[in-house]
């Protein structure tokens, strides 16, 4: 008879797996893909090489998993930033999570966007890609179904505003400290993009505050 993991040995290798990836992000975090080893990522989970590699088959594997991890957030956070308001707010809370977020963890975000890794994580990273751009689509399509933005494609001009802003963000996150002009400035790029008329200053702002410009 082939053996049977119970119910809470299958918990207890849950959460050591868990308790890796969570390590391997912190020393991907401090030292980058090139820098991360299967004994770095043991010394900071508290357990021994073996019992990493008795979880992950090799390093590729272990930080699939931990992409696969980091970005579901990542991506749940710009979805949830951009779910409601024009189009205008929607396109510009989604920038403004997806690109603030990074710069609050640069390494970690620049692992994820650009340095070279290995094929399979690769893989990983155009699902990465991908699935914010399903969360900018979703705003970029109903603005043009309300006739806030001009008639456009909604996956070609999300997938191009992602390209682009993981593109602005490797200057910031691969070198020095970045400007805090870096956001606006993306958001501004995105809505004219998309089409958006150039808005009087500190439109956007009161969009956000719920005050119209008539109003001010």
């Amino acid at each position: 008879m082939a053996y049977r993991r119970t119910p809470a040995v299958q918990a207890r290798l849950d959460a050591q797996a868990g308790l890796i990836v969570q390590a391997a992000t912190k020393v991907l975090a401090e030292a980058g893909y090139a820098g991360m080893s299967m004994a770095a990522v043991a010394a900071e989970a508290g357990v021994a090489t073996g019992t990493v590699y008795k979880n992950f088959a090799g390093k590729a594997e272990l930080v699939t998993a931990v992409f696969r991890k980091v970005v579901a957030g990542e991506v749940a956070a710009v979805v949830a930033a951009s779910a409601t308001g024009t189009a205008v707010e929607r396109v510009s809370a989604a920038v403004e999570t997806f690109a603030g977020r990074a710069l609050k963890n640069p390494q970690l975000a620049y692992v994820l966007l650009v340095e070279p890794v290995d094929t399979v994580v690769d893989t990983e990273r155009l699902h990465f890609r991908r699935a914010f751009a399903e969360a900018f689509e979703s705003a970029v399509a109903a603005g043009v179904s309300r006739g806030e933005l001009p008639a456009q494609d909604a996956r070609t001009g999300a997938a191009a505003l992602v390209g682009a802003i993981g593109e602005v963000l490797v200057g910031p996150l691969a070198a020095a400290p970045h400007g805090e002009s870096v956001v606006p400035e993306l958001i501004t790029f995105a809505l004219r993009a998309l089409g958006v008329r150039a808005a009087p200053s500190g439109s956007l702002a009161r969009q956000k505050s719920g005050v119209s410009d008539a109003d001010a």
